[in-house]
């Protein structure tokens, strides 16, 4: 591999938009056979630059080139056609179809009959080639998010790409998974194929890269490092440009009254079968429940029947005594409950509307920025700006679209408007999913710093890094079903992987 030849070479690439100069002068160059991760902070220029490899912009200036020969990408179709394929961090599928015909899209298939029963055989062969499983008849409006990254990962494979380019592809994993798609990564290198991997997850980059490149506002600090004698700390001073907390500080301290009851919760998912089946569970003032699992197994549809986004088929939600279950919304709001989505495009935030709009969504309605009826724009504004300071939310101003921000900024506009409206209970779902870790340790942070407030605080997360340093207890849902409440402080990894794998725990 050290004398390979070169699959990708990026020379002085810059890409601009307007206000903003997203890569300067980057070089960045991919061996055959090698995993060489792209490192940075949200917003560094890790996925624009991506993007231009990838057919989906045109650079300002620089060269990239392929295989030695100079290439200029018009669309993803021609990266494909150069043996280039990216899985984004934003997914680009089309909700109303299938699995399937996703994976299919831009292929030269028979355009009046397809045999779509074959291909569902097609694409179910390639999952039990790179054990990545979805039902490929299943829409993509009714799948998980985790589930819709797989169809990305999927959708890439069945391309036969020769470069991979995998933008936060283990963002939505479980423990298991990720080891086995670490193992998917090193057989496909060793099959001739090279990747360039972006993530956020320094231990695996530490356990997968050959090589890393690492991007700071759009430059190049540290290019074509071998990993060799490089450890995770390094890995994020190069990041960041300062030292990071790995794990943040949560003091003891004694729980309150109870503020959240949930008893005997059944729900549906979009697909209309179970997906709570019973669940008991509750969280005092000042605690944090952290709810482990593999995605799909009741997860998001417990946020959704708290948060008022999702009817209940049977029992009881419960705040301070108040019952939300089939009430709207605005019932849980004004009973104090702040919800941080999954999704924080679709659902946690209007992309095309600015800072601003998105921060003030749950105070329009009340002095000093609204009366109901009507929003003093000055007001508003200072508002924004405060938050802006104050949660550290890196744009050109307050009248920036929420759809131009990174991920990590995006959060703390979420989360800045959340921890505002002085919650009683905050559903937060994946809060660092996809983030670096910098952005990390602040939310992190902020939820322990609501946390010695008072706030009862439920913690659904993938990361059980995360749940394990958060967390006063952690429940384990596996099938909709609860299969056993530890202790945070005493949990065991072994322990808890055997409950996400339908183990129930037996009680003393």
């Amino acid at each position: 591999m050290p004398d390979a030849p070169f699959a990708v070479q990026m020379e002085n690439i810059v890409i601009r938009f307007p206000g903003v100069l997203a890569n300067d002068r980057v070089n960045f160059t991919l061996k055959q056979g090698e995993i060489h991760a792209l490192l940075g902070e949200n917003g560094a220029g890790k996925s624009t630059l991506m993007s231009a490899l990838s057919g989906l912009y045109k650079p300002t200036s620089g060269v990239i080139r392929v295989n030695g020969k100079p290439v200029s990408f018009n669309s993803p179709k021609d990266a494909i056609a150069a043996g280039i394929g990216m899985v984004h961090q934003h997914f680009m599928l089309v909700p109303t179809q299938t699995v399937t015909e996703n994976i299919l899209l831009g292929l030269d298939t028979p355009r009046f009959w397809m045999n779509l029963p074959e291909y569902d055989r097609q694409v179910l062969a390639l999952q039990d080639q790179f054990g990545l499983r979805v039902d490929p008849t299943a829409k993509i409006w009714q799948l998980a998010v985790g589930e819709q990254q797989r169809v990305e990962i999927l959708k890439t494979l069945y391309r036969g790409a020769n470069v991979l380019i995998f933008d936060e592809p283990t963002a939505v994993l479980a423990p298991a998974e990720i080891a086995e798609f670490i193992q998917t990564m090193r057989s496909l290198v060793a099959q001739g194929k090279s990747i360039i991997f972006i993530s956020h997850k320094l231990h695996e980059v530490e356990a997968v890269a050959d090589r890393i490149t690492v991007l700071r506002k759009g430059k190049v600090t540290a290019e074509g490092f071998l990993m060799a004698g490089l450890n995770k700390e390094k890995l994020a001073q190069l990041m960041v440009g300062r030292d990071v907390v790995f794990a943040v500080k949560k003091d003891a301290q004694q729980p309150g009254d109870i503020i959240l009851e949930v008893k005997n919760l059944q729900a549906s998912n979009n697909k209309g079968t179970p997906a709570l089946r019973g669940v008991n569970l509750n969280i005092r003032a000042g605690e944090i429940l952290g709810i482990a699992g593999v995605a799909g197994n009741g997860q998001s549809e417990l946020a959704e029947c708290i948060t008022g986004l999702r009817l209940c088929a049977k029992g009881s939600v419960q705040v301070d005594g108040r019952e939300l279950a089939n009430q709207p919304p605005i019932t849980a709001i004004h009973a104090g409950v702040s919800h941080i989505p999954e999704d924080r495009t679709r659902v946690g935030s209007a992309p095309n509307l600015t800072i601003t709009d998105n921060v003030i969504m749950k105070h329009y309605r009340s002095a000093p920025i609204g009366n109901g009826r009507t929003i003093d724009a000055a007001q508003a504004t200072s508002y924004a700006q405060n938050l802006k300071k104050t949660y550290d939310i890196l744009a050109p101003s307050v009248r920036t679209q929420a759809r131009k921000l990174s991920g990590g900024n995006l959060q703390k506009v979420i989360l800045s408007r959340e921890i505002t409206a002085n919650p009683r209970l905050i559903v937060a779902v994946q809060p660092t999913r996809g983030l670096d870790v910098g952005a990390v340790e602040a939310i992190q942070e902020h939820l322990l710093d609501q946390r010695r407030h008072g706030a009862a605080i439920l913690l659904i997360s993938e990361e059980l890094e995360e749940l394990l340093t958060l967390s006063d207890r952690i429940a384990v849902l596996y099938d909709g079903r609860v299969m056993g409440v530890v202790d945070g402080a005493t949990a065991r990894v072994e322990e808890i992987g055997l409950m996400m794998m339908g183990t129930k725990r037996e009680e003393a």
